[in-house]
């Protein structure tokens, strides 16, 4: 059973070192298979370890849990400057990801831009619950107040697709608003945990820029909202959407950070309801 203090075994025992599974299994006195399971629950619960697997598909292949250096952010002064941008943010407005995707290498990453028509397509739609369902152990979105776009008919098919993977003990952290706005997207979102018997998803408020979803370490897609009355008369003809795709490694473990960074001292959604309360019973 993975109690707090077999959690702050790991953690000390990860912290001072990375580890194999196998030697976590030994130290704790487990099979590989439940140590193996204790790793992934507190990556995605707590984010405070990490592990990836080398020569994956052999039979040499190894997996190696290390610290998740929270405290040390950016590897470089361009990751510390970035982060600084995102923190100082509260809006979409005030953070592009073409920030980032600008340091990515060019063939680990790429960009498309959609008109309205296209974003709210069903093909968009589907590509994008593809994308959540190909997910083994977490995702993690930051999002502004849950309505993650304005795709028709996006909200069944996104909370049908968490269920599942829910279901499947894939976990879903979400940073967003908490407030009267998109408070209904909210209340459906968080019925599924009800519904399965667990929580397979978590939110916390916080006000921040991003609008992005990381799954597993995989993918890291960000979405931008270019609209025409913010700039110049005629510069932008219409609403354009802009699709950021990063697979480059190292960034999609940046950015993991940066989520657990932020998520940390949010507030859980749970308090901020209650605090909330007369404002939401205002409607």
């Amino acid at each position: 059973m993975l109690d707090k203090a077999t959690v702050k075994q790991i953690n000390e025992f990860v912290y001072s070192k990375p580890r194999t599974v196998q030697e976590l299994a030994l130290f704790l006195k487990v099979n590989w298979r439940t140590a193996d399971k204790y790793v992934e629950k507190i990556a995605a619960d707590e984010g405070t370890v990490s592990a990836r697997t080398f020569r994956e598909g052999t039979r040499g292949a190894l997996k190696i849990v290390f610290w998740n250096n929270l405290e040390k952010l950016a590897a470089s002064e361009v990751q510390e400057h970035l982060l600084k941008q995102i923190e100082a943010g509260r809006h979409r407005d005030d953070f592009s990801p073409s920030e980032i995707f600008q340091y990515v290498d060019k063939n680990k990453g790429k960009v498309i831009t959609l008109r309205e028509h296209e974003y709210n397509s069903y093909k968009n739609l589907k590509d994008f619950t593809d994308r959540l369902k190909s997910a083994k152990q977490q995702i993690l979105f930051f999002s502004g107040n849950m309505t993650w776009s304005t795709l028709a008919n996006h909200d069944s098919e996104i909370r049908e697709t968490l269920e599942k993977l829910g279901l499947k003990k894939v976990v879903s952290k979400i940073l967003t608003r908490v407030e009267l706005a998109g408070l209904e997207s909210l209340k459906n979102i968080l019925a599924i945990n009800s519904k399965i018997g667990y929580d397979a998803i978590e939110v916390r408020h916080r006000y921040q820029p991003l609008r992005c979803t990381i799954i597993d370490d995989k993918v890291a897609v960000f979405k931008e909202v270019l609209e025409p009355k913010k700039y110049d008369k005629g510069e932008l003809k219409e609403r354009l959407y802009l699709l950021y795709y990063i697979y480059d490694a190292d960034w999609i473990a940046w950015l993991q950070k940066v989520f657990w960074h932020l998520y940390r001292p949010a507030v859980s959604v749970k308090r901020r309801m209650e605090i909330m309360k007369p404002v939401f019973h205002s409607q």
